[in-house]
C-alpha cells in the first residue's frame, strides 16, 4: 500500500468516527505534513484521494473541508457522484473526426438533417443583403450584438411571460459559445459545478477546459431530474453553479414538467445557487405550446438561459445567445477576449427574417417533419430490435436513446457501424464516468425515411444482434 493510501485511510477514520466534524477545515497540506511526518506530495495525494471518495471538498485559497455525510443506506445519495478530474476532450475530438466524411450516414450527428433547416426565405434574405454592403458593413459587431436582433429575442421571451429587456441578452457564436461564456463568467478553476449524469458532451468539455470539479446526479425515470439527489448534492458540496438541460434533453430526449421546474427554482432560491440552462432545442417540441424555460420560474435572477438558432436554421448560422441579466457586462468582457463578436452580416439577415414572421412558418414545417421522421424511426426499431433493447421515446426533438443489454458496450456497436459508413453516438460521449452506462447509444432520427436510411437502420439492428449473439467478440 502506498504511503498516501495509508494516510488517506487514517484520515478517513477521523472523519467516520466524528473526530473531524462536517464542514470542519482540515489541517493545511504543510501542517498535515508536519503532523504526520509524510512529505507534502504524499499529503496532497491523500487529500485528493479523500476528495475523490466524496469525504472532503476543497475551496479556492481556503483549503480542504469535511463533507457532510448522508446516511449510509440512502440509495439516492450513492448516485451523487464526484468527478474531480474530467478527461473527455480527446474522446470527443476523435469521435467527431471519425464521423466527418461525406460518405458516412450521420445517425451520430447532433444537428438535424440540413435539408430540413435552410429556409428558402432566409437564403433569399441573405442574397438581398449581400448586394447592399452598407446594410451590414456599418453595423456595429462588438458585444453584446445587434440591438435589433436582441430586441426580437427579448420579445420572444415576453411572449412566454418572461419580462425581458434587450440589455439582458448577449449574442454569441452559437449555443455552445453561450454555455462556455456563462460558465467562464461564473466559475474559477477548482470550483464545483453540478451536471446531470448524462448530458451533452460540450458541458463535460467545458468543465475539463476550465479545471472544474463536477458533481453529477442521476436522471429520474419519471420526472427527468431527481430533485432529492439534487438537494443532497448541494447540501453536501459547495456547488458554485448548475448546468442543466431540461427541455428536449440531449441525448435522452425528455422534457421536465413545469411542476418539477417550479420545485427546482425554489431549491435554487433556497440555497442561492445559480443555474445555466442549456435550451438549444426549445423550439423543437411537437405540442402547440412551447415548453417553459427555467427563466420563467426565476424570481431571483439566478438563471442564465442559453439558446441558439443553429438547431432550427442550420449549423452554418452559428448565432446563439445568453439571457445573462446581471452577468451581461462580465460575459461581454470575456467575449471581447475570446470569440470577440458574431458575424454582423448573419445577425442582420436574422433581423430581417425574424421581423417578417418567416421563422414561425419555418418552425411549424420543421416540427412536423421531425415528428413524422422520428415516429418512423421508432416504429422500425421497435419492430426489428431484439426485445432486450429498450428505446426511450419522447414527443420532441429528433433523438432516440437506446439501451442495450448491460454486457454490451455501445462503443463496440459504434465501431462495427463505422466500418459500414454509419455513425451513431455511444454513451461514453455523454458521461465522463466511463465505468457507468456504457450500454446506451443515441440515434439522430431527423432524416427522411427513404430506402437508404431504412437500409442503414437495418445495419444498426444487425450489428446489435451480432453483439448479442457473439459474447466473445463484443468488448
Amino acid at each position: 500500500m502506498y504511503k498516501s493510501e495509508k494516510l488517506a485511510n487514517s484520515l478517513k477514520l477521523l472523519i467516520e468516527n466524528g473526530t473531524w466534524k462536517a464542514n470542519e477545515k482540515l489541517p493545511s497540506l504543510r501542517h498535515q505534513a508536519e503532523l504526520s511526518g509524510f512529505s507534502l506530495i504524499t499529503v496532497m495525494n491523500a487529500y485528493q484521494e479523500l476528495e475523490a471518495q466524496g469525504l472532503i471538498y476543497s475551496k479556492e485559497k481556503s483549503g480542504y473541508f469535511v463533507v457532510a455525510q448522508q446516511p449510509a443506506n440512502d440509495e439516492q445519495n450513492q448516485n451523487v457522484t464526484l468527478n474531480a478530474k474530467i478527461e473527455i476532450n480527446s474522446t470527443v475530438f476523435q469521435y467527431l473526426k471519425s464521423i466527418q466524411p461525406d460518405t458516412i450516414i450521420p445517425f451520430g450527428t447532433a444537428f438535424p438533417n440540413s435539408q430540413l433547416l435552410y429556409s428558402a426565405k432566409l437564403i433569399q434574405t441573405l442574397g438581398q443583403l449581400a448586394r447592399h454592403r452598407l446594410s451590414y458593413e456599418q453595423t456595429p459587431s462588438l458585444p453584446p450584438g445587434n440591438f435589433a436582433l436582441r430586441k426580437l429575442i427579448a420579445q420572444r421571451y415576453c411572449m412566454q411571460g418572461i419580462q425581458t429587456d434587450p440589455s439582458d441578452i448577449v449574442i454569441t457564436s452559437g449555443g455552445l459559445d453561450a454555455l462556455n461564456l456563462s460558465l467562464q463568467a461564473m466559475t474559477q478553476a477548482g470550483d464545483y459545478i453540478l451536471l446531470q449524469q448524462t448530458i451533452f458532451y460540450g458541458a463535460w468539455q467545458a468543465a475539463e477546459r476550465l479545471g472544474l470539479k463536477v458533481i453529477t446526479i442521476p436522471e429520474h425515470p419519471e420526472h427527468g431530474i431527481d430533485l432529492n439527489a439534487f438537494e443532497q448534492a448541494i447540501q453536501k458540496y459547495p456547488i458554485k453553479v448548475c448546468l442543466l438541460m431540461l427541455n428536449c434533453h440531449n441525448p435522452i430526449g425528455f422534457t421536465v414538467s413545469d411542476e418539477i421546474k417550479f420545485q427546482l427554482a425554489k431549491l435554487l432560491h433556497q440555497y442561492e445557487i445559480h443555474l445555466i440552462e442549456d435550451d438549444v432545442y426549445e423550439e423543437l417540441h411537437y405540442d402547440h405550446k412551447k415548453p417553459l424555460s427555467m427563466k420563467y420560474f426565476d424570481q431571483q435572477n439566478l438563471v442564465l438561459h442559453c439558446s441558439s438558432f443553429s438547431k432550427t436554421l442550420g449549423a452554418g448560422f452559428r448565432v446563439g445567445w445568453v439571457y445573462a441579466g446581471k452577468f451581461s457586462e462580465h460575459i461581454q468582457h470575456i467575449q471581447l477576449m475570446s470569440t470577440l463578436s458574431v458575424n454582423s452580416f448573419i445577425q442582420n439577415a436574422l433581423v430581417e427574417y425574424l421581423s417578417h414572421r418567416h421563422y414561425e412558418k419555418h418552425l411549424k414545417t420543421l416540427r412536423s417533419s421531425l415528428e413524422r421522421n422520428k415516429k418512423q424511426f421508432y416504429a422500425y426499431l421497435t419492430e426489428h430490435l431484439p426485445p432486450v433493447c429498450k428505446i426511450a421515446y419522447y414527443p420532441s426533438g429528433y433523438f432516440l436513446w437506446i439501451e442495450l443489454p448491460e454486457y454490451i458496450e455501445s462503443v463496440y456497436i459504434y465501431q462495427l457501424l463505422l466500418a459500414r459508413n454509419i455513425s451513431i453516438a455511444p454513451s461514453v460521449l455523454f458521461n465522463a464516468n466511463f465505468a457507468k452506462q456504457n450500454n446506451f447509444l443515441r440515434i439522430n432520427c431527423s432524416f427522411d425515411f427513404n430506402d437508404r436510411i431504412k437500409f442503414a437502420l437495418s445495419q444498426v439492428v444487425e450489428c446489435i444482434q451480432y453483439a448479442i449473439n457473439n459474447p466473445s467478440v463484443r468488448s
